[in-house]
């Protein structure tokens, strides 16, 4: 095949990587997609850096296998842990979501003052305090981990009371810092955004990396002459390790497309 014509691989610990997924969709309609989200061991944010390790290996080995000619880790937990063993592994170009979201809040910000939420893991890591430094070392970072927002999108639980109240416990500190950014440091949390966005209030400027990442995508494409040269839309295929019914529906739901076709695969083994 033609390496122009091999999908792009996503991978995510669950179903918020769609987020990712969804702006390449966006931005690169014509390109195929195969999307790995490992729902049977989600969330990663609160696992030692050694299984998220394991974890990531054994999702890119599995994407490298479907013959993919780029792979997106939409999952800030990787990305913050072991992106550049997972970049020196591979074969392909391999992209996190970290970078791309550093350089959306720094730009953002207009009083220097930005709040970022994330997993414990990717909270503890300081990968986006680091990543944000290096572009404006003036920017005043106030980081919390919010680990209950990963199952609450897992349940499909976006917009309810328990969200709420939820999102209000978390994030009232960071309200107290003046912040006029907030990253949202998981590729989970931008199906929260409607949530997350009453609770800050409207000056309150929401980032997450899916935009800035499928924009990318886009370059390495070009750059690499990797581009589906095709005016036919692409083709998306999706594989979970469990629960593909839920997948479905709170996916869906967030895409406004069919998620079809869906494989459950054991990313151990497969």
């Amino acid at each position: 095949m033609n390496d122009r014509n091999k999908p792009i691989g996503v991978f995510d610990s669950g179903i918020g990587g769609l987020t990712v997924a969804g702006e390449i969709m966006k931005l690169l309609p014509n390109e195929d997609i195969i999307y790995f989200g490992d729902t049977a061991r989600v969330p990663y944010g609160s696992k030692s850096p050694e299984v998220v390790t394991q974890f990531a290996f054994e999702g890119l080995r599995f994407l490298i296998r479907q013959d993919v000619k780029l792979i997106v880790v939409a999952c800030n937990t990787i990305s913050a842990t072991c992106l550049d063993e997972l970049c020196k592994s591979s074969p392909v170009p391999v992209i996190g979501v970290i970078e791309p979201g550093a350089r959306a809040a720094a730009k953002a910000t207009k009083n220097n003052t930005v709040g970022v939420i994330g997993t414990e893991r990717t909270v503890k890591s300081g990968a986006y305090e680091n990543a944000i430094h290096r572009l404006n070392d003036r920017v005043n970072i106030y980081a919390k981990a919010c680990p209950l927002f990963v199952p609450l999108v897992e349940e499909g639980w976006l917009e309810n009371e328990a969200a709420f109240y939820t999102a209000r416990i978390y994030l009232e500190p960071l309200k107290e810092f003046k912040i006029d950014t907030l990253v949202l440091a998981c590729t989970h949390y931008p199906l929260l955004k409607k949530t997350l966005q009453r609770v800050m209030g409207p000056n309150v400027k929401l980032v997450d990396s899916g935009e800035e990442t499928a924009i990318e995508v886009q370059r390495i494409l070009r750059e690499k002459d990797l581009e589906k040269k095709s005016e036919v839309l692409g083709f998306h295929q999706y594989f979970v390790s469990d629960n593909p019914t839920k997948f479905v529906r709170v996916g869906e739901n967030f895409l406004k497309r069919p998620i079809d076709p869906i494989n459950v695969i054991d990313p151990q083994i497969n």
